[in-house]
């Protein structure tokens, strides 16, 4: 028996099933030791339950070793099928009949102290009948207890199941297909979203030629559904609703048209059970549980684990639905911060951005641009270390500090991050991130001779390409100065190069080439080749290229991306380009 076996078997679950059982019972794992032991059981061996409790069956009754219980128990380990025995076990002076069957939990024997049935079978013929009546009761009880560890083990299976997917819709569906049919012949579960509307997200039938019946019905039914239906009555009371025996009354009254009626005919039901859905004092779904004429109405046994069961998919649907609602809100508040690029004249620019897998969708990595007053365009990349909300709050300020710090003073790019780095210290920021800063210039000269120039600064971060017209991608190395927070006194260092028309300047954070395993020079390199054999992408291709084979499915880290393609400044912005956007007092 496995260790999850093994907390489920000591969960309030057994004990709500077999802890009451007035037959003893016991379970052995895998090495012979006692998973579970029930008090009947334990006095009945003259023990207590902590005494035996993980304790090995043959150390703590060796006298067995070599009997009747140990042919027995080793007997069903090996064929899987149950049987039984009744032996005398002289230790504790007692006769004992023992019913053993095995299941996942393991090896499950349920016993009885025969002592004085046994005497009183040597005394007179009559203890037959009696022996024969406590034959049937043991067996009758293995039978529940079986019967009990069935549903036991669909619990934990879906609760295993359910908490290892964050998508409530998936979830659901893994719901449906393990009660199914344990507990019901269909199972449906009903979920209300944010908008208020219901949806049926798990669908189960224990017949695959009912499938796609039962698919039509469920499509059918939120729409046609009246208030005295049992998902809406259980909605609303947050209790369950259990009809035992469905007639034609009910399904006239409870589906208001005929199109739901006839969806519904080929299922003939016969029974249904609804239990809502309720987490953190919300009712926010229900799972229907429906048998056919053949079945009848559902045991107690079943309703019993149904409710269980219904409690166990409310906590892990809303869990999904939490983490649903709060990666949606973290994506909104990230693409807040991050500000729809200009497309300044024959610039086009393109923006990636792309959260890291693990942990919440938000992080400290940003991309901006901008027009100065001079009509210089500003690009700006960086990445504030960690990827939680922390990082995202530092980076809103920083990115603030810059684009306002550059807007206003216009100074060359070193400058600017120069007087960031001031800022970021002089205000106490507590945080340290990586920048680079370009700006695209063009005089009047320039702009007859189609030609621009690019003046760029970083305060540790990645060197920015160059994918010129003829295919040659250009490392635009600079002196890198420090990250910026850490106060640096000395001047920063920048470089300058020319941007003739065609070429492509690309800007992107760490995240898109530092791998683990892999040096940075080689993930580097990976980024060069593809941008050497992009030829004839559009700018917006070319992104979705780099994001698509850089990260593949998953993302390490947070990854940004910025970059602008230099159309021929002698023509009209071309239509690939798209619109050209400018701030209103420049457009």
């Amino acid at each position: 028996m496995g260790r999850d076996d093994t907390a489920v078997l000591r969960g309030d679950l057994l004990l709500q099933a077999v802890e009451g059982m007035e037959r003893p019972l016991f379970v052995l794992d895998e090495d012979w030791k006692f998973a579970y032991v029930n008090p009947a059981g334990a006095r009945v061996l003259d023990r207590s339950v902590g005494d035996l409790l993980g304790h090995d069956v043959w150390v703590e009754f060796p006298e067995a070793v070599g009997g009747p219980f140990e042919l027995l128990y080793r007997s069903v380990r090996q064929t899987g099928r149950a049987a039984s025995t009744e032996a005398w076990f002289g230790p504790l002076e007692k006769w004992f009949r023992a019913d053993a069957f095995l299941t996942d939990a393991g090896l499950v024997v349920s016993y009885d102290d025969v002592t004085e049935r046994r005497r009183a079978d040597d005394e007179r013929v009559a203890a037959v009948a009696a022996r024969e009546e406590a034959a049937a009761e043991a067996a009758d009880a293995g039978r529940r207890a079986e019967e009990a560890g069935r549903h036991l083990m669909v619990l934990g299976d879906i609760s295993q199941a359910m908490t290892s997917t964050l998508d409530s819709d998936e979830a659901a569906s893994r719901f449906a297909a393990r009660v199914v049919p344990l507990l019901a012949d269909w199972c449906l579960v009903s979920v209300v979203g944010l908008d208020g509307r219901r949806r049926d997200v798990g669908r189960a039938h224990r017949d695959p030629a009912m499938v796609e019946d039962m698919h039509r019905y469920a499509d059918a039914r939120v729409a046609s559904n009246d208030a005295s239906a049992p998902v809406l009555t259980a909605l609303r009371s947050a209790a369950p609703v259990v009809i035992e025996q469905l007639t034609d009354h009910h399904l006239q009254t409870m589906i208001n048209d005929a199109e739901s009626r006839e969806a519904l005919a080929p299922l003939a039901p016969s029974a249904v059970a609804t239990f809502p859905l309720v987490a953190r004092g919300e009712v926010f779904g229900a799972l229907t549980l429906v048998n056919g004429a053949e079945r009848g109405p559902h045991t107690a046994t079943e309703l019993r684990t149904a409710e269980i069961a219904s409690r166990r998919a409310a906590l892990a649907l809303d869990n999904a639905r939490l983490v649903s609602l709060h990666a949606q809100v973290a994506e909104r508040l990230q693409m807040s911060l991050l500000s729809p690029p200009v497309q300044p004249d024959n610039l086009e620019l393109a923006v990636r951005y792309r959260p890291a897998t693990q942990g919440i969708s938000i992080g400290g990595d940003w991309y901006d641009s901008f027009l100065q007053p001079d009509g210089d365009t500003v690009l700006v990349i960086g990445d504030v270390m960690g990827h939680d909300i922390e990082a995202a709050a530092a980076m809103g300020q920083i990115k603030t500090l810059v684009r306002a710090i550059a807007f206003d003073r216009q100074e060359d790019p070193a400058g600017v991050l120069g007087r960031v780095d001031h800022a970021l210290v002089g205000l106490a920021v507590p945080a340290m991130a990586t920048a680079l800063v370009c700006r695209i210039e063009q005089d009047e000269a320039e702009r007859a001779a189609g030609t621009r120039r690019l003046h760029w600064a970083t305060a540790g971060h990645p060197d920015p390409m160059l994918l010129l017209p003829d295919g040659r991608v250009q490392d635009l190395s600079a002196i890198v100065g420090p990250p910026l927070g850490i106060g640096w006194l000395e001047a920063r260092a920048g470089g300058a190069t020319a941007l003739p028309d065609g070429s492509t300047l690309v800007l992107f954070t760490d995240g898109l080439f530092e791998r683990r395993g892999l040096p940075l020079d080689d993930g580097r390199a990976q980024v060069r080749a593809l941008l050497e054999s992009s030829d004839g992408l559009t700018l917006t291709e070319l992104c979705d290229r780099l994001l698509a084979e850089m990260l593949g499915e998953g993302v390490e880290d947070d990854v940004a991306v910025l970059a602008v393609r230099v159309h021929p400044g002698q023509i009209e912005r071309p239509a690939e380009a798209g619109p050209e956007i400018l701030p209103p007092l420049l457009g």
